[in-house]
């Protein structure tokens, strides 16, 4: 299956993840513009973005550079639909990253939560829909994400999945190492 043809929607009986659309911009400013949840977004790599954004007009570029690189097949964004009360609650990127380190042939997973969901139980239902399958969707070996000191609760469910903390670094484009990457291997 090649996912930057036909991205499926996978579900449970919490939450929903299909890809990001327009219709999307107000829930995820909530998310984006969350101070509590943006220090543990995964900016790393993304050309100095913070990924903290506070108005309408920057949260529909945001998706609207998303639904341009899903289309480009460089990530694919979904959001995460809240199936209680139909909110997007955050999103996932994912795309399957080769390059010249430790983290080559990985789906590398960046997991955006608004922080009332940050917690082990709902991260834990979120990534059991997307982690393992994603060895499949993107043809990759293991899959990465990141989860600084500060993420307990992210760290709790991550550990309780099976994925494993790296003290390799993640080389980025110019260079620079990021750290705090836990892995799962296929």
């Amino acid at each position: 299956m090649n996912i930057y043809k036909s991205c499926p929607t996978l579900q449970n009986d919490e939450f929903l993840l299909r890809l990001v659309d327009n219709s999307d911009v107000n829930d995820l400013l909530k998310v984006y513009g969350d101070v509590k949840a943006v220090p543990l977004f995964n900016g790393d790599n993304c050309h100095g973005d913070d990924f903290y954004y506070t108005t309408l007009e920057r949260m529909r570029q945001a998706v609207d550079f998303w639904t341009e690189a899903y289309q480009n097949g460089w990530f694919v964004r979904l959001a995460i639909v809240d199936k209680i009360n139909g909110e997007v609650i955050g999103t996932i990127e994912e795309f399957k990253r080769d390059e010249n380190d430790f983290f080559t042939d990985c789906g590398l997973l960046r997991l955006d939560l608004r922080s009332d969901y940050e917690n082990a139980a709902a991260i834990s239902s979120i990534l059991q829909l997307i982690a393992v399958s994603s060895l499949d969707l993107f043809g990759c070996s293991m899959v990465a994400t990141k989860a600084v000191a500060a993420a307990e609760e992210r760290i709790r469910a991550l550990t309780a999945l099976g994925f494993i903390k790296s003290d390799e670094p993640l080389i980025g484009h110019d260079g620079t190492k990021y750290y705090d990457y836990y892995i799962l291997q296929g």
